[in-house]
C-alpha cells in the first residue's frame, strides 16, 4: 500500500488523524498503529492534515472512539469519510456533565 492518508491509534476506533491533506472524495489510506492492519475509506469532502476522518457512520450523540478511549460526543449525525471536528463533536475533556 502506498504511504498511509491517516492512522488509527487502535482498533476499533471510530475515527482516524489525518497524516497529509486528503482531497475528497477519494479513497483514502490508513493504517491501525497497534496491529499494522490496513484501512480505506472513501472520504466525502476534504479532510486537513491532524484532523479526524470518520471511520463509521456516527448517530447525533454518540461517543466518539480514539486510542480506545472515549473521547467526545457527535452533536450531529456525522457519516463514514466525513471530517469530524469541532463543527460536529464535543470533547469529553471540556464536558463537566461528562459523555462517557
Amino acid at each position: 500500500m502506498a504511504a498511509p492518508h491517516f492512522l488509527v491509534h487502535a482498533p476499533g476506533d471510530s475515527v482516524g488523524v489525518a497524516v497529509m491533506e486528503i482531497a475528497g472524495p477519494q479513497l483514502a489510506n490508513g493504517v491501525v498503529l497497534q496491529d499494522d492492519s490496513d484501512v480505506q475509506v472513501e472520504t466525502k469532502e476534504a479532510i486537513p492534515l491532524g484532523h479526524k476522518i470518520a471511520l463509521i457512520d456516527l448517530a447525533e450523540g454518540s461517543k466518539v472512539i480514539e486510542y480506545g478511549e472515549v473521547v467526545a460526543k457527535t452533536i450531529k449525525p456525522i457519516t463514514v469519510g466525513q471530517h469530524v471536528h469541532v463543527h460536529n463533536v464535543r470533547s469529553v475533556r471540556w464536558d463537566h456533565a461528562g459523555y462517557a
